[in-house]
């Protein structure tokens, strides 16, 4: 197993990505720590994960929250190997019309938080763990109204690489997967989708060169490379996932001819 004896924390590990990595993470040997907003979602999660997890509720832009959180994780697991800073928020911010405080809400959550995370996390990581921070194709496309979002998503690349260079002496790694489209809660709360919602899937997978949406689990597996040792050597890189969405960004079924 990859990760036997490791301990890992998943913040947002309640849902979608994080709950598909918190999944895989116990599955290749890890005791597992998630966090999340909803207590019902958390108590869902853990159901699932079984004894090998631990969920705490946190508000993750809360400094008073987060400082109470490491201390329960400094009392459970004493140490932490691997960190994967994935709470995010989604979030329309269209140049004209948009609101200062929503746009100041998607940065503190999606790259400020990320940031005083990892602060937090430092005096309990071991040399030699791994941190991975979660991105979007969406910092790197320049997607119409997505200001926000985009901006808070490159500025986790960016950040990421200065990280990674205070920490590489203690021999940290620090990189960032990037998923493109996945199908995950944050792009849809109810059971059954919208037709608005298929529609939208529809058009999206026909940009995408692989022509589909990609799976939480598949997300995982790249997030599981980073923090295993199979990339022990492998230190700032931002790892697209995304069916070939930003390296092949005309070869998708709608750019090509007939």
């Amino acid at each position: 197993m990859k990760l036997e004896g490791k301990k890992a924390l998943i913040t947002g590990g309640n849902s979608g990505i994080g709950f598909a990595t918190a999944r895989l993470f116990i599955r290749e040997g890890a005791e597992v720590a998630i966090t999340g907003r909803d207590q019902k979602t958390l108590d869902a999660a853990l159901a699932e994960l079984g004894s090998k997890a631990v969920a705490y509720r946190a508000d993750v832009t809360d400094s008073h929250a987060r400082a109470d959180l490491f201390s329960k994780i400094g009392q459970r697991f004493g140490s932490l190997d691997i960190v994967f800073a994935n709470a995010g928020i989604p979030g329309v911010t269209p140049m004209g019309s948009t609101d200062e405080t929503v746009f100041e809400h998607i940065i503190r959550v999606n790259l400020t938080s990320v940031f005083f995370t990892v602060q937090a996390a430092l005096p309990l990581l071991n040399d030699g763990s791994s941190i991975i921070l979660n991105s979007s194709v969406l910092g790197s496309l320049g997607h119409p109204g997505q200001a926000a979002y985009a901006a808070s998503k490159a500025g986790v690349r960016g950040m990421a690489r200065t990280i990674a260079s205070e920490l590489s002496p203690r021999n940290i790694r620090v990189n960032v997967v990037a998923p493109g489209a996945t199908k995950t809660p944050i792009w849809s709360r109810d059971s059954t989708p919208s037709q608005a919602d298929e529609e939208l899937a529809a058009k999206m997978a026909a940009t995408i060169p692989l022509g589909r949406w990609g799976e939480a689990d598949e997300i995982a597996k790249a997030v599981l490379f980073l923090a295993s040792d199979d990339s022990s050597y492998v230190q700032s890189v931002e790892l697209f996932v995304d069916g070939g969405n930003v390296g092949s960004p005309n070869g998708g079924v709608a750019f090509r001819s007939a």
